[in-house]
C-alpha cells in the first residue's frame, strides 16, 4: 500500500514539476518544435517515466536529470536568441523547394523531402498547380510556406542579427557588395549594426539594433 502511494505522489508531483518546466522553457506549438525542443521533451518523459516505475530510487536522483535538461535547453535558447548561426545549427533554416513555378530537385534531395511530401502539402493549401507557385519554402518545423505568383511575395530577410543572408541575396539575384552600397545610401556603414533587414518593394527595409539607434 506504502509503494502505491509513493506511485500516486510520485506522479502528481512529476506532472506538475513538467508543466514548470514546459513554461519554463517557452511557448511554441507542437508543429513548431525544433529537433532539440523534441529531443528535450522526449528524454524528460523518458526520465519522469523511470522515477515513477522505481519508487525506492531517491526522488532528487530521479528528478536531477530532468533539471540538467532544463538548463541545457535554457543556455541553447539563450544562445540561440544571441547567435543566427547557432540557431540555424540547432533548428535549422528554410529551404526553398519551389521558385517561380520550378521544382528545386538538388534542395529536395538534400532534405531528404519527396515529390508525395510536396503535392499532399500543396493540396493541404489548395493548390492545384505548381505553376501557379512563386516560392515554397520547406520551414525547420517541416511545414510548407506557400507563396502564389498573384498574391503577396514573400519577404527575405537579407541581414538577422548583424548576419547578411547570401542565400536570400542570390535568390533576389543581388550580391554582398550590393548590399553594402545600399546600407551606405542610408548612412549604415556596418552591417552589425543592424538587427533586421529586407528588400521589400524595390526598397530597403532595416531595423538598427537598440544600442546603435539614436532618439
Amino acid at each position: 500500500m506504502s509503494e502505491l502511494l509513493i506511485v500516486a505522489w510520485r506522479t502528481i508531483f512529476l506532472y506538475i514539476l513538467i508543466l514548470v518546466i514546459f513554461r519554463l522553457m517557452g511557448k511554441r506549438e507542437v508543429g513548431e518544435l525544433s529537433l532539440m525542443d523534441l529531443v528535450i521533451f522526449v528524454m524528460i518523459a523518458e526520465v519522469a517515466s523511470f522515477a515513477i516505475d522505481n519508487p525506492k530510487q531517491k526522488l532528487f536522483e530521479s528528478i536531477m536529470p530532468m533539471l540538467l535538461l532544463l538548463a541545457i535547453q535554457l543556455i541553447t535558447s539563450y544562445w540561440s536568441l544571441k547567435s543566427k548561426k547557432i540557431r540555424d545549427l540547432i533548428d535549422g533554416d528554410p529551404s526553398v523547394i519551389i521558385r517561380n513555378g520550378e521544382i528545386i530537385e538538388t534542395e529536395m534531395r538534400k532534405q531528404r523531402y519527396n515529390l508525395d511530401d510536396l503535392f499532399q502539402q500543396l493540396r493541404e493549401q489548395q493548390i492545384g498547380s505548381i505553376q501557379n507557385v512563386d516560392y515554397a519554402f520547406l520551414e525547420p518545423s517541416g511545414n510548407l510556406s506557400v507563396f502564389k505568383k498573384d498574391g503577396d511575395h514573400p519577404v527575405l530577410p537579407l541581414i538577422v542579427d548583424g548576419d547578411i543572408q547570401e542565400k536570400h541575396l542570390n535568390l533576389i539575384q543581388q550580391d554582398k557588395q550590393w548590399l553594402l552600397q545600399m546600407l551606405k545610401d542610408r548612412q549604415v556603414d556596418d552591417p552589425n549594426t543592424v538587427f533586421y533587414c529586407s528588400y521589400e518593394n524595390e526598397s530597403l527595409f532595416l531595423q538598427l539594433k537598440e544600442k546603435f539607434r539614436t532618439s
